[in-house]
């Protein structure tokens, strides 16, 4: 089992910056594959980033690409989602989840935080 807290969301502005953290307990962290996904109001659940293992791989949606950035410390157990330049249609509430493989797909996760909402005001 693998149990995930994330924190750090909350109010901004456009054009501001958040950076979103992931703290795991449980299992081997560097084990698993963590990715970032979102859900907004009347919406499905959409991939954002995921970053490898190691944190040597990483990769982002198009819609974030450039502004956010995905990294992990194997050593704090703890994954980071730097968030910059936000826009209001980045407003959702933000999960983080691993899984022992290499999917974007949501349904492949197997472990998943209660989410923190993210709000971007224009």
């Amino acid at each position: 089992q693998v149990q995930l807290v994330e924190s750090g969301g909350g109010l901004v502005q456009a054009g501001g910056s958040l950076r979103l953290s992931c703290a795991a307990s449980g299992r081997t962290f560097s084990w698993y594959t963590m990715g970032w996904f979102r859900q907004a109001p009347g919406k499905e659940r959409e991939f954002v980033a995921v970053i490898s293992g190691s944190g040597g791989d990483t990769y982002y949606a198009n819609s974030v690409k450039g502004r956010f950035t995905i990294s992990r410390d194997n050593a704090k157990s703890t994954v980071y989602l730097q968030m910059n330049s936000l826009i209001p249609e980045d407003t959702a509430v933000y999960y983080c989840a691993a899984n022992r493989g290499t999917s974007l797909a949501a349904s492949d996760y197997d472990y998943w935080g209660q989410g923190t909402q993210v709000t971007v005001s224009s």
